[in-house]
């Protein structure tokens, strides 16, 4: 009974990460769209792009930093530090998102 009951939690919790998303491997082009949505105004998050603020870093040089791994860069992005950037209350799926972009530089 008990390993009945152990198989089917286990099935339920890869059904519900796999509904939610939690499960699912990060998406670059996901975090390409929200990048450009709600990063471009200040940051320069694409190859070409023309405007974005000297006084903050690229995304390049973000995606190339060796103080910002995944895990802290998804730490970061998941309670924002800095006074001049906003709260976008990203899910942790839209992190993965947008670190996968981010490290991809």
């Amino acid at each position: 009974m008990k390993r009945i009951c152990g198989l089917q939690c286990a099935g339920t919790v890869a059904l519900l990460l796999t509904v939610t998303g939690e499960g699912a491997a990060a998406d670059r082009l996901h975090g390409r769209a929200i990048a450009q949505r709600w990063c471009s105004e200040c940051h320069v998050v694409a190859p070409g792009q023309v405007r974005g603020s000297d006084t903050v870093p690229t995304f390049a040089q973000i995606g190339e930093s060796e103080r910002f791994d995944e895990r802290s860069l998804a730490a970061f992005l998941a309670t924002p530090h800095h006074s001049r950037m906003p709260n976008l209350s990203l899910t942790r799926a839209e992190i993965a998102d947008l670190v996968a972009y981010i490290k991809a530089k």
